[in-house]
């Protein structure tokens, strides 16, 4: 598997306790080998869950970062940021992806991951609200989970025993670079399927089968049963980077 060095430097036990899909620094790290970070930068992490991410962006390239979720409450982030002394560069905040509080253009970069599938896939929402949060030159950034082709009934049918409506937002990464390059509106810089993808997915389905329920009150095997189905290797963790035009 791919090494991810920056990763290497934080806790295991820090990053379970604290992830809530397949290993979110590993994806992170992956997808900004293909963004221009710098420090002093204003970064938007959209779905920032427990806010690890967070941390990393404003630890390892020095951006001031506003992370935003609508799941976890901003006052426990604020206490994560504390405690990891970034309370200076990361700030909390509790908003729905439809209804942002930021001003047109006020962000250097976007990223978004593990999220972006749940709110993204429409053909309106980067014309009327992702496209419009960066700068021109503005940056965009997102790992999201998928398939590595499009599929006639929308999922392989080694899946299919197991899919469900929230499982129809997975689709190809040429899916993804044509939802975005069709809007005219930003330059497609990097598009692919992150190498070790079921690997990466597997770490966090094998956590899921002996945590999940506990953590989140709800069965935590769907992950695990589908990779086990998936005998064709048609699941992958796409990233893909774009610049606004």
């Amino acid at each position: 598997m791919k090494k991810y060095p920056k990763t290497e430097k934080y806790d295991s036990n820090w990053i379970e306790k604290n992830w809530m899909g397949p290993h979110p620094l590993w994806l992170l790290e992956d997808v900004c080998e293909h963004l221009d970070l710098r420090p002093d930068m204003k970064v938007l992490d959209m779905g920032c869950g427990k806010g690890i991410t967070s941390i990393f962006l404003a630890k390892e390239y020095g951006v001031t970062v506003f992370a935003n979720d609508l799941w976890i409450s901003a006052t426990d982030n604020l206490r994560r940021f504390e405690e990891a002394g970034v309370s200076d560069k990361v700030f909390p905040i509790h908003a729905e992806a439809h209804a942002l509080p930021y001003a047109h253009g006020f962000f250097d970069a976007v990223i978004c991951i593990d999220s972006y599938h749940y709110y993204g896939t429409s053909e309106s929402y980067f014309v009327d609200v992702f496209s419009k949060l960066v700068k021109p030159g503005g940056q965009f950034g997102i790992v999201v989970p998928g398939l590595t082709r499009e599929f006639e009934k929308g999922y392989p049918e080694t899946l299919e025993k197991l899919w469900m409506p929230e499982l129809f937002t997975f689709h190809s990464n040429k899916w993804w670079r044509s939802l975005w390059e069709k809007t005219g509106l930003c330059k497609i810089t990097s598009c692919y399927d992150i190498d070790g993808s079921k690997a990466i997915w597997q770490s966090w389905a094998d956590w899921s089968i002996e945590n999940f329920e506990k953590e989140y009150g709800e069965g935590g095997d769907l992950d695990t049963k589908l990779l086990e189905a998936d005998t064709n290797d048609d699941l992958a963790l796409i990233a893909m980077t774009a610049v606004a035009l």
